[in-house]
């Protein structure tokens, strides 16, 4: 047996204003993102911008249903539609916001696990880091890659 440690680098930012120009657009496009949140159980709208490599920026919001599970999240609406329509380009960075209530949480939310997942994919089928940037009102993350959000990953495309 052998004991192993896992670290995580992230830049961590009190403010938007803080920020690279790009980053500071992306996270605000991600915050306008979330008033195409449909949400009427949760009242937790979340919004994705998601920055292409070739400087198209694709939005998605949350979409809740009564027949839970069949909403969808904003990050995967975003790359899903990307992946749809761009499937060449690489995603180059995906913002993220979440509000309670209309309010901006002052915590960046966290993406779920499937969405992770789902970054992950697109991660590897592009061959290049897919930034990530979680957006709170008093606290904003931004990691390198999805390896930092998702840790040992499973790569069904290397099978």
């Amino acid at each position: 047996m052998s004991e192993k440690r896992l670290t995580i680098d992230y830049e961590e930012f009190s403010s938007v204003s803080e920020m690279d120009p790009k980053d500071q657009e992306l996270c605000r496009a991600a915050i306008e993102a979330q008033k195409g949140s449909y949400s009427p159980y949760s009242h937790f709208q979340v919004g994705a911008a998601l920055l292409l490599a070739n400087g198209v920026v694709v939005k998605g919001a949350n979409q809740e249903n009564a027949a839970y599970p069949s909403g969808l999240c904003a990050e995967r609406s975003a790359m899903f539609w990307a992946g749809a329509n761009y499937p060449d380009i690489p995603m180059d960075t995906l913002a993220i916001a979440g509000s309670d209530h209309g309010v901006l949480c002052e915590s960046p939310a966290s993406p779920c696990g499937a969405c992770r997942q789902v970054m992950a994919e697109y991660q590897k089928k592009h061959g290049k880091p897919m930034k990530i940037i979680l957006v709170g009102s008093k606290r904003i993350r931004k990691f390198g890659c999805v390896d930092d959000l998702l840790p040992f990953i499973f790569d069904s495309l290397s099978m």
